[in-house]
């Protein structure tokens, strides 16, 4: 009897083959998911309920968010921002909003600017000052004053009043509010506020020498509006005012 030889009966065979023996095939199993993350995207899911996909407007990847955050939440490929909180926004919004359309009409109302020469002293408002260029025969200029000063400020405040105001007291939006939404955004390059206020600026500094500038009451409230619009569409937040115009929700 050879040494180590298998003790086999005369029908028995063996168990092994030659490929099983040299090319045994171990299997791994895949590597675990990144555990932190998958925990974090758990945890997110799990408390703030429902989700939606938005796409990332810097990279175009699309990001599942948490339907309800009070956190800033940024893309997962480029960092960029995709929502941030902001608190209270539609009651700040409409009270910057309420706040501009009295400055408005305060604009409006009270003499812009008065110059005093030799004793007589002429005042004009922004309406007059519109007039007058129309009367020099400078109809695109002031057609251009008119809509970027007077018209497209006038129409975002009322669009805004007019989508705000029902949705603070709890009613549904009003009809085509989001038209109406899309609409101030649409227009909103067209406000030039501040162009025309530096313009009344360099004027005041270039005619200091010929006569007695006085800044009205309309130059001070003037400026003010410029300030209070800025913080109503900062205070406002877009991708909430979407989803309470929502009529299907």
């Amino acid at each position: 009897m050879v040494a180590g030889s298998d003790r086999r009966g005369p029908g028995q065979m063996s168990n092994e083959t030659p490929m099983s023996r040299h090319h045994t095939r171990h299997v791994h199993p895949d590597p675990p998911p990144d555990t932190d993350l998958s925990a974090a995207v758990a945890a997110l899911s799990a408390d703030s309920g429902p989700t939606v996909i938005v796409a990332c407007h810097d990279c175009d990847l699309l990001n599942r968010l948490p339907g309800q955050s009070t956190a800033t939440i940024l893309c997962a490929r480029c960092g960029a921002v995709l929502r941030r909180s902001k608190p209270n926004s539609i009651e700040r919004s409409l009270a910057l909003t309420l706040c501009g359309l009295i400055l408005f009409v305060l604009s409006n109302s009270f003499p812009f600017l008065a110059m005093k020469t030799g004793g007589f002293i002429q005042e004009t408002t922004l309406l007059t000052g519109i007039h007058e260029l129309w009367k020099q025969e400078l109809f695109g200029l002031a057609t251009l004053v008119l809509l970027t000063c007077v018209l497209v400020p006038l129409a975002q405040m009322t669009g805004l009043l007019y989508i705000l105001a029902p949705l603070h007291w709890g009613r549904r939006p009003a009809p085509f509010a989001a038209r109406v939404f899309r609409l101030v955004q649409e227009v909103a390059p067209w406000g030039m506020m501040e162009v025309f206020m530096v313009g009344i600026l360099v004027a005041l500094v270039k005619l200091g020498h010929m006569a007695t500038i006085v800044p009205g009451v309309s130059v001070f409230s003037f400026g003010t509006l410029i300030f209070v619009m800025a913080a109503a569409f900062t205070t406002l937040d877009p991708p909430l005012l979407w989803d309470r115009l929502d009529l299907r929700r």
